[in-house]
């Protein structure tokens, strides 16, 4: 599972496995995960974060957007 980045306590990752969905991203700390789809930027799940936390992360994902889109393409579609 590649690490896309890392934006303070967050990892932003790929599962190597998620080809065959839309474009998404994981995101964890600690044991708190999240799946948020790119494009348009929507939580998918989450798990443990709080609803605040989750509007945090939200406006993270956007904020990397592009180079999450970039990534996925890198490394799914070559």
């Amino acid at each position: 599972m590649p690490t896309i980045l890392r934006d303070g306590p967050y990892r932003l990752f790929f599962y190597a496995t998620d080809r065959d969905e839309p474009m998404h991203v994981h995101v964890e700390r600690e044991s708190k995960a999240a799946k948020f789809w790119i494009d348009p930027v929507r939580l998918a799940r989450s798990g443990g974060f709080s609803r605040a936390e989750i509007a945090d992360i939200h406006r993270m994902v956007c904020r990397h957007k592009e180079r999450l889109q970039e990534a996925w393409h890198e490394y799914f579609i070559g």
